[in-house]
């Protein structure tokens, strides 16, 4: 059993790691304290800040949330900007991510962000760091949606948006006796589920994968060509099996699947010979590092769609953060 599957019960162990998870929740509400009473300090940017994060470690689907949210306020003709941690990268410092930015150097999802979106991206260890140079990189920016970073207090932020999948909370222990980065429920602005059952109120959103793969070059590969092909899938994400499942589901047949780590490093991945003459797909995700080996591995897009619902409120959220500010 891995421990992601220990996390759903309560059993042995999480019972035996639940006394770490009081000593990590006591030094969690000591860190909180110290923003509270002033000992560190919060910084505020500016512009309205939105943070889009979770309290559940392992991944709850929060980048085709930030992926959403910055596309909606593009449309209202909002200049958005995003920062992020660039969880993996090995570059160091704070850096633009920009078109031909290496993934492995910024970072795999803020380089899909930035390839999905266009939007002006900043990476650095302390999200406020990226947040402060990217204002003054682009000062038109009007509101800047944070990659994670419900928990990196040093960034004044306006609106947060709390994002679950099917796992929920889990077994409601904090880490590593169980999935949660802090006690649940919090303060939060907005709620939205990524799953297909939610386990608690919130705004749902829709997953399916697209009717077309990408390839290198931006052009499509409509799914139904792939349909009588031998296929080998790779997913390098938090839960590969979804991925492989939804595939299944719209009719494709699998020869092999190939589950890696979470933001595992692809730049020194070799094809193995059952996926020779194979179809090689993969996630969005994958695709901006794998493409660089093995350019032409096609890459099926996810399309995420929260309800209208969670985005009237946020608009109406933002309107009032916009008018507070003004006053």
């Amino acid at each position: 059993m891995s421990l992601q599957q220990a996390w759903l019960t309560r059993g042995w162990r999480a019972r035996v790691l639940w006394p770490l998870s009081l000593l990590y929740g006591a030094l969690a509400a000591l860190r909180r304290l110290s923003y509270r009473r002033g000992w560190q300090s919060t910084e505020r940017i500016g512009v309205p800040v939105i943070v889009v994060g979770n309290v559940v470690a392992g991944g709850a689907g929060k980048t085709p949330v930030v992926m959403a949210v910055v596309r909606h306020l593009q449309s209202r003709g909002l200049h958005v900007g995003v920062v992020s941690r660039g969880y993996g990268r090995t570059g160091t410092g704070c850096c633009e991510v920009r078109a031909d930015s290496d993934p492995a150097a910024v970072g795999d999802e803020p380089a899909l962000i930035r390839q999905a979106t266009g939007a002006p991206l900043f990476v650095a260890a302390r999200r406020v760091e990226a947040a402060r140079t990217l204002r003054a990189a682009h000062p038109t920016t009007d509101v800047i949606v944070s990659d994670d970073g419900l928990q990196h207090l040093a960034l004044g932020r306006d609106i947060e948006i709390c994002v679950f999948d099917d796992r929920g909370t889990g077994n409601g222990f904090l880490l590593p006796a169980g999935p949660l980065r802090e006690h649940w429920p919090r303060t939060c602005d907005l709620v939205l589920h990524t799953g297909s059952q939610p386990a608690f109120a919130g705004f749902t959103s829709q997953r399916a994968l697209a009717d077309h793969a990408l390839r290198s070059d931006g052009t499509q590969v409509p799914l139904s060509q792939l349909s009588n092909r031998p296929l080998v899938a790779l997913a390098a994400i938090a839960r590969p099996e979804a991925f492989f499942d939804m595939l299944r589901a719209r009719g494709l047949t699998l020869a092999d699947t190939i589950a890696l780590p979470d933001h595992h490093d692809l730049t020194q991945w070799t094809r193995p010979v059952s996926a020779t003459d194979a179809v090689l797909v993969c996630t969005e995700k994958d695709a901006v590092k794998l493409w660089r080996r093995v350019p032409d591995a096609l890459a099926v897009p996810l399309v995420f769609t929260p309800e209208p619902a969670f985005f009237s409120a946020l608009d109406a959220k933002l309107s009032s953060t916009h008018g507070h500010q003004a006053a």
